[in-house]
């Protein structure tokens, strides 16, 4: 349910005059909210419903042509905003997303290793705007948790 909720809404952002990566961002970070709103393991709850939106918005963005890498991106970042709006770890939930938006993006036909980059840049500009403790965490938990993010982030670092 979740994830059609996500896939939705990325393909009503994708055709709304304006800023798609905002629209994209506060859709993800709505529809976790929502998700979480009332459930007892916030924390659980945040990272099912992660993998859930970013996996939706995926799919919703290569089934109405979008740009799959900029959705996957802005996806996390807002899933994150919304794990840390309620409390939830936000280094767990970006391991979750980032996990699924990379799967979701091999399923529907694009690159692993870009996929893998944009998911991580996404989660790394959350957690940057989220505070230095955030931001410290993401990057030591993703590096060991996801194969080839470590790479990912000192390349991200370097520029």
């Amino acid at each position: 349910m979740i994830g059609r909720v996500a896939r939705m809404a990325t393909i009503g952002a994708t055709k709304c005059p304006g800023d798609v990566p905002e629209a994209v961002l506060e859709a993800a970070r709505d529809t976790l909210l929502t998700a979480v709103d009332g459930v007892a393991q916030v924390a659980i709850a945040a990272e099912k419903g992660a993998v859930q939106i970013v996996t939706g918005a995926v799919h919703g963005a290569a089934e109405d042509g979008g740009d799959v890498m900029l959705i996957l991106e802005w996806a996390i970042h807002g899933t994150m905003k919304g794990a840390s709006d309620v409390g939830a770890d936000v280094g767990m939930t970006a391991v979750a997303a980032v996990g699924a938006g990379v799967k979701a993006a091999e399923e529907v036909g694009a690159d692993a290793c870009r996929a893998l980059r944009q998911a991580v840049a996404g989660a790394l500009a959350a957690a940057d705007e989220i505070d230095g403790n955030a931001a410290e965490a993401v990057r030591a938990v993703l590096g060991t948790s996801i194969k080839g993010a470590r790479d990912t982030i000192q390349e991200l670092s370097r520029k």
